[in-house]
């Protein structure tokens, strides 16, 4: 068994999976190991590839879950909008965990990301989303205390700082987003409930106004399997047909 085929381990893998109820623990780590006959850092890395699906759940000190039937989120990426248009553009409900509002100074990353001076006053709000009782994405939003105070955010919070801006006097038009694949740093995976190191996907933009200002600087990691982002790409015209 030492030389254990990784395409026969997911196979059986997926099979038990599928076999098994949505919401049901599966086997914990070693006990799956020791059943498959591999090394729990092989398991891992297969059931890396599930995770990823949306097929399983990893709950930080209670197990794996087999997730069967979930609410999936889609949206354009060419489309700035957020996670509270998506879900009611699917009558799904969302609601907001583990809310956090502080003051910070901006120091030398954020001067530069937000273009504003050192040690300028900053509101940072983090929060994550919640849907079908699960929490499917954590949000931190850092903006210039001159765009948007601690007090000035409703008692109606819904979690959507971009809405929130969308419907003041001067809001955004346009994002820039670095979308990426991460291990899920240790306080992200802790609200969201995950093993730290499970893969995430990750935005991280800068938010602008018409002036090229920019308004806010956003980090959003999702778990995978519960957002299906597209876009839409287009053949350029060749140069004789602009002439």
């Amino acid at each position: 068994m030492a030389h254990y085929p990784f395409q026969r381990l997911t196979a059986e893998l997926s099979n038990l999976i599928a076999r098994t109820p949505d919401g049901e623990r599966l086997p914990s780590e070693p006990e799956l190991a020791k059943q498959l006959g591999v090394s729990r850092a092989t398991l891992r890395e297969a059931m890396r590839s599930f995770e990823a699906q949306g097929l399983i759940r990893r709950r930080q000190g209670s197990g794996t879950y087999v997730v069967h039937n979930i609410p999936v989120m889609e949206s354009g990426l060419e489309v700035l909008e957020s996670l509270e248009t998506m879900a009611r553009r699917m009558n799904l409900p969302i609601s907001v965990g583990r809310l956090r509002i502080e003051r910070l100074f901006a120091d030398q990353e954020h001067a530069k990301i937000l273009d504003v001076s050192l040690a300028t006053m900053l509101t940072r709000i983090r929060r994550t989303m919640i849907a079908d009782d699960q929490a499917v994405a954590y949000l931190v939003d850092t903006l210039p205390e001159h765009i948007l105070k601690p007090e000035d955010l409703p008692e109606s919070f819904s979690g959507s700082v971009l809405d929130l801006l969308l419907q003041s006097s001067d809001p955004p038009v346009s994002a820039r987003a670095v979308v990426s694949a991460i291990a899920a740093p240790p306080d992200v995976a802790k609200a969201l409930q995950i093993q730290r190191g499970d893969v995430l996907l990750h935005f991280s933009s800068q938010i602008f106004n018409a002036k090229g200002t920019v308004l806010s600087y956003s980090l959003t990691y999702f778990i995978p399997g519960y957002f299906n982002f597209h876009i839409v790409r287009r053949v350029p015209m060749p140069e004789a047909r602009l002439r």
